[in-house]
């Protein structure tokens, strides 16, 4: 799945920080940290796959995902790795009927109902979007310019045509 290959481009980007504490800068005009975002990128996808569609255990406190601070880049990788865990776990319960059906929560400020399939399109896509900005706090903040592969087409598995 993309998304377990997202997930181990994050912690890919959390390991590219030269320290901990740069994870947690916020200049002016930058609204979250790389740590509070990782937080929230994990925290979601285990709220809405793991726990929602696959069953799991995991309770999301999103206000702490923001307002967390000064975690270690291990605390943050556990965070990421546990995320992994749990969705590895999710894709091989989830069934098709499942991702054809309407999603079991209603989403957004607006508590839409909407398909699971579109949902979770919607989940990649925000993952993808909050990656990159971690992917550009790191370059910018930290000198560090070299990539860490974050989109790897590598990653993605072949299938026979």
């Amino acid at each position: 799945m993309t998304i377990l290959r997202d997930l181990q481009a994050l912690e890919r980007e959390i390991e590219a920080y030269p320290d901990d504490a740069s994870l947690w800068l916020t200049p002016p005009g930058i609204s979250n940290s790389a740590g509070n975002l990782a937080l929230h990128l994990a925290g979601n996808l285990r709220h809405f796959i793991g726990t929602t569609l696959a069953g799991g255990s995991y309770v999301r406190n999103r206000d702490a995902e923001f307002a967390s601070k000064g975690l270690s880049r291990a605390q943050l990788i556990e965070e990421v790795r546990a995320a992994v865990r749990e969705l590895q776990h999710a894709f091989d319960v989830i069934d098709d009927e499942k991702i054809g059906s309407v999603f079991p929560l209603p989403v957004g400020p607006q508590a839409k109902r909407v398909r699971t399939s579109d949902w979770l399109v919607h989940l990649a896509v925000h993952f993808s979007y909050h990656l990159g900005q971690i992917d550009y706090h790191r370059r910018l903040l930290t000198s560090g310019g070299k990539t860490v592969d974050t989109i790897s087409l590598n990653a993605i598995p072949e299938v026979d045509a």
